[in-house]
């Protein structure tokens, strides 16, 4: 039952740290991976699953909540939620591939939701950012493993 808890205890993190909740998973990533008791790409699946997930919650908040925004029941502060506006308007859609970016990738997720981006464009992007990420910190542990 060990890897109940490795494997779900990462896709938790993963979940948790693509909301607008605080927190990171690459360092229990990094952690899993160094032991050498899990296997690289089930380790992979999780956390990319989980944090894709996490950003599908934050799409649909949007779009459930895109009429609270400015007000003090947002779950998004009117600063952030500017700043992601700003970067979507600029770049479009295809900002979501950097909606794995610290600050304001939860919100620009958030954004997406709000702006009523369709849901398969939103999908295929976020992922292929996140797993493009995850497999970059992978790859950096399996460096140092060999270095």
């Amino acid at each position: 039952m060990e890897w109940v808890a490795a494997y779900g205890g990462l896709f938790l993190s993963a979940f948790l740290a693509a909301t607008l909740l605080p927190g990171s998973s690459e360092a229990l990533l990094t952690g899993l991976a160094l032991t050498g008791r899990w296997n690289t790409w089930s380790l992979l699946v999780a956390a990319s699953a989980g944090n894709v997930l996490g950003s599908v919650a934050n799409w649909l908040a949007g779009r459930m909540l895109s009429r609270l925004k400015g007000t003090r029941w947002s779950p998004v502060s009117e600063r952030s939620y500017d700043r992601a506006s700003r970067l979507f308007e600029r770049y479009g859609i295809w900002s979501l591939f950097f909606a794995w970016v610290p600050i304001v990738g939860d919100p620009l997720t958030v954004v997406a939701g709000a702006l009523r981006v369709p849901f398969l464009p939103f999908l295929v992007m976020v992922a292929a950012g996140k797993v493009a990420r995850y497999l970059v910190v992978l790859g950096g542990v399996l460096w140092w493993q060999g270095a």
